[in-house]
Formats: structure tokens, C-alpha cells, sequence
């Protein structure tokens, strides 16, 4: 892919402060993007990620904001108007996970993980949707315990599930106007969510892939600038599964 294939297209990335997010959006900047990044808590690792693509040459622009919080995603928007004006592709990769037994439900994390994975990516994509035009791209990230749940995933895999329905939909509604919309499902994957995942955790997804290791950042961010490329056109309501063939 060229380093200039998307020169010209302005791309919202949330979550790019850190892990798959930062990945995606150093991606897309190296492919001619400029770039909005989002963060909500990760303001060092944005500030990194906005220096990085500054020094190459790129042009970015990082928002804080609470995606739990239409308001506060109205705001983003709103900066995104100022500074650019425009919006061509939309990465929802924010997200967050957790679990626990059904039986000790915690009303807290439930409402915390409803907020940010699924509330999140909807406020984003209806903003989106009022400014997205002819080539626009919305690549949402879903997981692979969307596909495959373990036992304590319940809630985390619900939301996920829920994305693919988002995908599904808003590529039928805003295709008419020449609009795709895709899901990337990463299976277990560094930098990222299993770096935090409890001891045992990284050998168990080792195993599960026949290639013996679990997914980089990287590869999960070449998937994404493929749906976010003009070469993607005829590409939408689909769900790309980037697990290295794992079966859990």
C-alpha cells in the first residue's frame, strides 16, 4: 500500500493513546491520513503517538474525551470540525474489558463496559454518520470472545457481539451514501488488552493459534487500513477475523 494512499482524508481514531488504537492510527498516518487522536485516560501515550506522527512529517491533532458521554463526543466533533472540517474514516477501537461470575454480578463494571464498548462506538458512529460523505469508512473493533465466550466474559462479549449488530446495520443505512462499514474481530493480541490479562492467560492464546503466539498491534492495524483504503470500496458489512486461525 502506498505511504500516500490516504493523503488527503482526515481519520478519528479512538482509543489511540494506547495498544491496537495507537497502532492504527500510526498506521493510517503512515498511509497520508491526518489525524484525529482520541484518548480519554491514556494522555501520555496520545502525546506520544501525536509527537511520532509529527515527526515523520504528518499532521494530527489529539481531543480528550469520555465516550460513555454523548456530550462529550459532541464536543470531540466539534474540534474535529474546527481543525479540519471534514471527516472521511472513523476507527471505534476504544474499548475496555473485565469480567466475573454471573452469580457476583457487579452493577459498577457493568455499567462501565456498556458505557465505553457499546454507547462509545454508537455516539461516535452518529456524529460520524451526519459528516461522512462519498468514501467514508467506519472500521469497528470487535473481539474474538465475540465469537468464541469463556466462562466470566459474559458482559465484555455481549458488547461485542453488539458491534458486529452496529456493523451490520449502519452499513445498510449508509451505504446509500457510499459509505462503508466494517468490523475487524483481533483475537488476542500485544500491545494491548492481554498485557493486563491474569497469569496463565498469554499461554493459553499461544496455544490456541497454530502459529503459537498471539497477534501484534500491527498486524491488526494492516487489517484495519485495508477497510480505511479506496481499494476496500466494494468491502462493507463484513467481519474480518485477524486471530492467527485460533479456536478460542
Amino acid at each position: 500500500m502506498s505511504e500516500a494512499n490516504l493523503a488527503g482524508k482526515v481519520a478519528l481514531v479512538t482509543g489511540a493513546g494506547r495498544g491496537i488504537g495507537q497502532a492504527i492510527a500510526l498506521r493510517l498516518a503512515h498511509d497520508g491520513a491526518k489525524l484525529v487522536l482520541h484518548y480519554s485516560g491514556s494522555e501520555a501515550g496520545a502525546r506520544a503517538t501525536l509527537a511520532t506522527i509529527q515527526e515523520s512529517g504528518g499532521e494530527a491533532i489529539m481531543v480528550q474525551a469520555d465516550v460513555c458521554h454523548r456530550s462529550q463526543i459532541q464536543a470531540l466533533f466539534g474540534e474535529i470540525d474546527k481543525a479540519f472540517g471534514r471527516l472521511d474514516i472513523v476507527v471505534n477501537s476504544a474499548g475496555v474489558s473485565g469480567g466475573g461470575t454471573l452469580a457476583d454480578l457487579d452493577e459498577e463494571q457493568l455499567e462501565w463496559m456498556l458505557g465505553v464498548n457499546l454507547r462509545g462506538p454508537l455516539y461516535v458512529a452518529s456524529e460520524a454518520a451526519k459528516r461522512l460523505g462519498e468514501g467514508g469508512r467506519i472500521v469497528n473493533l470487535s473481539s474474538t470472545l465475540a465469537e468464541f465466550p469463556m466462562a466470566g466474559s459474559g458482559i465484555y462479549s455481549a458488547t461485542k457481539v453488539a458491534i458486529k449488530s452496529f456493523t451490520e446495520s449502519w452499513a445498510k443505512e449508509l451505504g446509500r451514501k457510499g459509505v462503508t462499514v466494517n468490523t475487524v474481530i483481533p483475537g488476542a493480541t500485544s500491545p494491548g488488552m492481554m498485557d493486563h490479562a491474569p497469569e496463565g492467560a498469554l499461554a493459553f492464546f499461544e496455544a490456541a493459534s497454530p502459529f503459537g503466539r498471539i497477534g501484534t498491534a500491527g498486524e491488526i492495524a494492516d487489517v484495519v487500513a485495508f477497510l480505511a483504503s479506496p481499494q476496500a470500496s466494494w468491502v462493507s458489512g463484513a467481519h474480518i477475523l485477524a486471530n492467527g486461525a485460533a479456536n478460542s
